[in-house]
């Protein structure tokens, strides 16, 4: 009879065991469940919403799926940490490697990050769209492609300019596109002895020769300074930002024409000699 008792003490004691640990871990493990399944409808619901939020404010297309996936594994990870933290595991060491992790990554990708920052910062706020005409770290082009790291340009040369998001955003960014004109800043001379009333209104019949030229707001012809035997007339013109090149040197033709034809003095040089 001892004996028998002796063979089923180990038996009782696994069954106290597993009885005592049920008893311990099922309301954790329940109310683990719970957690996790109200988590994952609520992570699926914010997911939606962001979403929703990015298509009304018209965002990027590829910028929206990389986001709301970047979201929904952020809250999935916090999610299952919650779960973790409730069934009693220690997470201290599983967020020092985290964090350690995310350090080393960060130093690794400092510069990448800042383009990739700034890359989301623009496309969030767009102070300029794929086709405008904009000035960027001294450079200035059409925008072919604004991606996530990098901003594409095509100069007026035909040159492909690729800038980092990261300078591109903290930069000063100058778009001739969002008022719908440009102004072109063509610049003159005259003889100091010319008419400037009637170089004036010569060149002025002359630019409605020229296409595309606006007259809305109209073109001005102002002296911009008196120096070294000349008069410079500042000729600002407007046009849409497509034909901007056109209207630059169109302009300049046919007021040159029209003035040699009607006689307009040029500026002549004043040459000073310095003699002993």
């Amino acid at each position: 009879m001892s004996l028998q008792i002796q063979t089923l003490e180990p038996t009782f004691n696994t069954l106290n065991f597993v009885k005592e640990l049920a008893i311990t871990y099922t309301p954790k493990l329940a109310g683990a469940i719970v957690v996790y399944l109200i988590g994952s409808v609520l992570i699926g619901w914010v997911s939606k919403l962001i979403q929703k939020t990015m298509n009304a404010k018209k965002v990027d297309v590829s910028l929206q799926s990389f986001l709301s996936s970047f979201v929904k594994v952020l809250l999935n990870i916090l999610l299952l940490l919650t779960v973790f933290g409730m069934l009693g595991v220690n997470l201290t060491s599983f967020a020092a490697i985290l964090a350690g992790l995310a350090v080393g990554v960060g130093a690794a990708l400092n510069g990448t990050l800042g383009n990739f920052s700034g890359g989301v910062m623009m496309l969030l706020f767009k102070p300029f769209k794929v086709g405008d005409l904009i000035e960027a770290q001294g450079n200035t082009g059409t925008v072919l492609e604004q991606g996530i790291f990098n901003t594409t340009l095509l100069s007026a040369e035909n040159k492909t300019i690729i800038l980092a998001n990261g300078a591109v955003s903290t930069g000063t960014i100058i778009n001739y596109t969002t008022h719908g004109s440009l102004r072109v800043d063509i610049n003159m001379a005259i003889s100091v002895e010319q008419s400037v009333d009637q170089a004036r209104q010569i060149a002025l019949e002359a630019i409605k020769t020229v296409p595309n030229i606006l007259q809305n707001p109209k073109p001005e012809i102002n002296i911009l300074k008196i120096s070294d035997g000349m008069t410079m007339l500042a000729i600002r013109p407007y046009c849409v930002q497509s034909e901007y090149w056109n209207v630059f040197f169109g302009v300049q033709e046919v007021i040159k024409k029209a003035w040699d034809t009607n006689g307009v003095q040029g500026p002549i040089p004043h040459n000073v000699f310095i003699t002993k």
